[in-house]
Parts: C-alpha cells; structure tokens; sequence
C-alpha cells in the first residue's frame, strides 16, 4: 500500500508520551505532519518530542510539545487556548489520551469520576473548544481512540460519576461508550476506532498479552488520512468499519449525553 505524504496536515494527538499516543505521534512525525504532542505535564511531552527525535529520526521542526493535565478542565481550556493561538488551523485531532480507573472511587477537582473525565469530558470539552480550528475541509476530523469495551459499558445517566456502585471496569467501559457515542455529536466531523489489544498500561483491563503499541497506532493513523474515505460517526475495530454498541448510534443517546457534558464541563451549549 503506498503511504500518502501527510506534510501540509496538523495533527494534535492527545497522550502521546506513551504507548499507542506515542506511536501515533511517530508515525505522523514520519509522513511529514506537523504534530502537536500533548502530555500530562510540558516537560513529559517535551520528553517524548526529544525521544522522537533521538530514537526515531524524526524532524524536531515538525513536532510542538503540550501539556494539560486532563483531571483538571482548566488546564484543557488553556491548552485549546495554545493550539488556537499556535495552530489556527487544524486538520485532525486524536482523542487518545486515557487511564484504567483506579481500584478506589476517585474524584477530580472539577467533582468528575476521574476516567469519566480523562477519557470522556476533557477529549469532550476539547474539541468544542478546537472547532474554530478544526477544518471543515474535506479530510478534516476528529479520531476518538476507544474500546471494544464500550460495549460492555452503559452510562448511569442519575449518577455519572458513580458515587451509588463503582467498579473501575465499569466505570472505565462507560468511558469509552461515551467517547464512542461522541464521534455520533453532530457538531463534529468524526469517527472512533478500537486499535487492538496492545501492551500498554491499559492491558490489564483486556488480556495478559497484546500486540505492539505501533501496530495499534497504524490503525489510528490510517484514518488520520485525508486519503483514507471515513464515514461520519462510524465506529472501526483497527481497520474495519462495524457496528458499535447500539446505544452509540442512537439519537437520543448522542442528545442526552451531550446535555450531560455540557453540564459536567461546565460549557453552555
């Protein structure tokens, strides 16, 4: 397959100082797109920019460093603020950034279930705050990193945060059927894609054993391809299209959680 030069695209990829985020970054980096690599801290991504041009060759010019820590919502509205400032322009954005949920009922400053609010509410908030920088022109979109585990996940409409029952499987599952159910939002021009079970810190949650983080990335970045034809809304396990959990496709299900995120995030739609 010939790989198509991705050298006039800004790509921002959430959670790229590590596994299938770090990878995606590379291989980005690697067909020529400006990449803006987003971590935790400044200094962790500044890490991982250094580690890309060290260790894989890639072009320092074509990588900027970021950083938000996604249980604080402030710091994803600084951050929108930076790349707006930086990027006015924006052809793809990579939600990618995500945790297990811890063992224990943890909650964010911001009153979130934590997962809840780094896998879901913060990539949320964030694309809503991108969209003057989103391109609408065609290729233009937004690439939810998600779970096959959505579909064993349902969103607990009376209490998001869990605070009545709390598992971390379940409330990891209802992440990711929430940032599966997202890519239907029709303000955005977006899809989601489960990249495999790969070895990363979330691999406990799935297997004993996956694959490499770069052979889910190659799935991520395969739809980052103006190139590559997407439908609007779908759902992709690596690179075939299927049906998600049905919930995700519902109307109703897509109006009602954006009601309740803009809640939580605090925006007023």
């Amino acid at each position: 397959m010939s790989v198509s030069d991705l050298s006039s695209r800004t790509v921002l990829v959430t959670g790229a100082t590590s596994g299938i985020g770090h990878q995606t970054a590379r291989l980005l980096a690697e067909r020529r797109a400006t990449v803006l690599v987003h971590g935790r801290t400044a200094e962790e991504a500044l890490a991982a920019t250094d580690r890309l041009v060290t260790l894989s060759g890639v072009d320092a010019n074509r990588l900027c460093a970021f950083g938000a820590d996604f249980t604080h919502l402030e710091e994803v509205e600084h951050l929108a603020a930076r790349v707006l400032a930086e990027h006015p322009r924006l052809d793809v954005l990579v939600n990618n950034a995500g945790m297990a949920a811890p063992e224990r009922h943890t909650v964010t400053a911001d009153g979130n279930e934590i997962a809840f609010q780094v896998n879901f509410l913060a990539h949320y908030l964030l694309t809503h705050l991108l969209e003057p920088a989103l391109t609408s022109d065609p290729g233009g979109r937004v690439v939810n990193v998600s779970s096959s585990l959505h579909r064993t996940g349902s969103i607990q409409w009376n209490d998001p945060n869990r605070v009545r029952r709390y598992s971390r499987l379940a409330a990891y599952a209802q992440s990711q059927l929430a940032l599966t159910v997202f890519a239907a939002d029709p303000r955005v021009t977006a899809v989601s894609v489960h990249p495999g079970i790969c070895t990363t810190s979330l691999l406990p949650l799935y297997a004993h054993e996956g694959v490499a983080p770069a052979e889910g990335a190659a799935h991520v970045v395969r739809l980052c391809d103006p190139a590559v034809e997407i439908v609007n809304g779908a759902y992709y396990d690596r690179d075939h299209r299927v049906a998600p959990a049905p919930a995700a496709s519902e109307e109703r299900t897509v109006k009602r959680l954006t009601k309740l995120a803009d809640l939580l995030v605090g925006q007023n739609a």
